[in-house]
């Protein structure tokens, strides 16, 4: 592929990727009145501020869906028509956050779009390395949504989903130079989504005592052992 197409391709991605952590996928509702969409905002900010003065309190895990809608003075029905779980709440506080991420994530993908693709995974890594070490609680929360089947909600989630999608397509750029010796690069993706998870990444740190660039290096050389110096 040339670089202007894969350039205009690239750019095609971000704009697709952007659209789906804004959006869900399902339908786009008849607008309702005015005064109801101004009431739905206030409620909206009226949550939101409520969850961050709770979560800078108690930290992300120790709220519950009630507190929240005590603390922002509205009743539960109301919160959980705005959110199923706690998971959607964190979502939506870190959207900006997030979509900021894949703007730094694409550039550098575009950036080093010559470099070999185990370059620039590193690179990915390292960007959500410090993206969770800033946003750690907020992060947790969206992985840790109140789902009955919470390994399953947190693969669906656009965070989870949009990740896969940028790994699997450079896991298989590297397959390109030896298909024959490389993993299967969905199930490659979701095992080094796991090993990067709240609880994975929480136990290396707390537990065997790695620092977040030790972290990063042990991450490197299990997922890219060609790439060792």
């Amino acid at each position: 592929m040339l670089n202007g197409d894969r350039s205009a391709c690239q750019d095609s991605l971000f704009i697709r990727r952007e659209v789906n952590i804004m959006m869900q996928d399902s339908p786009i509702p008849t607008p309702p009145p005015r005064s109801e969409r101004r009431d739905a905002a206030e409620n909206r900010q009226r949550i939101l501020d409520a969850a961050i003065r709770l979560f800078d309190q108690h930290g992300v895990e120790q709220v519950s869906m009630n507190q929240i809608a005590s603390e922002a003075q509205i009743g539960p029905g109301t919160l959980y028509r705005r959110y199923r779980n706690k998971g959607e709440l964190c979502h939506d506080l870190m959207k900006e956050n997030i979509i900021l991420l894949f703007e730094n994530i694409e550039a550098h993908l575009l950036d080093h779009r010559t470099a070999p693709p185990s370059e620039r995974l590193q690179g990915l890594l390292s960007l959500f390395i410090g993206f969770r070490e800033k946003k750690s609680q907020l992060l947790k929360g969206v992985e840790d949504s109140a789902s009955t089947n919470r390994f399953r909600s947190r693969t669906q989630s656009p965070l989870y989903v949009e990740l896969h999608q940028l790994l699997v397509e450079l896991f298989d750029e590297m397959a390109v130079t030896d298909p024959s010796r490389q993993p299967n690069s969905v199930f490659k993706a979701d095992m080094l989504l796991m090993a990067l998870s709240s609880e994975s990444y929480s136990y290396q740190k707390e537990e065997r005592g790695y620092s977040s660039e030790q972290f990063l290096e042990q991450i490197r050389l299990t997922f890219l052992p060609q790439s060792r110096a």
